[in-house]
């Protein structure tokens, strides 16, 4: 049970801190810590470019989120474009004006990155990616597995 609750506590923690780092893009650009997280979720995780997947994937509630992109719309950082293949579907483009912001984005990823993996050797970080890779195959195996209705 301890394990369980350190492991929460851990990712919890690991998020605030990306949140608190993301505040940093919120007050040089202007944007809400809600259309910072969209540009940084949109700008780190190509191929997932719907509000259903940033809703999903960073436990954004819907109507933060389209209220979010509605507002990033209306600056002009980001576009919607309709699928070609399934009209209910639409995904959402980083515009060009976004650049700047993209690029505080990529410092405070960096940043992130360089605060949490520090004192890492290379040999600990590669360990540790094969474990996160298990942990998460273990996961997505009980997931499938599994009728959680």
């Amino acid at each position: 049970m301890k394990r369980t609750t350190e492991l929460f506590i851990g990712l919890r923690s690991l998020f605030r801190l990306y949140d608190k780092l993301l505040k940093k893009v919120c007050t040089e650009h202007n944007l809400t810590v809600i259309e910072a997280d969209i540009i940084s979720f949109l700008q780190n995780n190509p191929g997932k470019d719907t509000a259903a997947d940033i809703v999903e994937l960073r436990m954004l509630s819907k109507g933060a989120v389209s209220k979010g992109v509605d507002s990033l719309i209306q600056k002009s950082l980001l576009e919607r474009i309709p699928d070609t293949e399934d009209r209910r579907k639409i995904h959402l483009r980083l515009m060009p004006q976004a650049g700047p912001v993209t690029e505080t984005v990529n410092e405070v990823r960096d940043e992130f990155l360089d605060t949490v993996l520090n004192g890492f050797t290379k040999e600990e970080l590669e360990m540790q990616t094969r474990f996160l890779q298990k942990l998460f195959d273990n996961t997505k195996k009980a997931m499938e597995g599994r009728d959680w209705s």
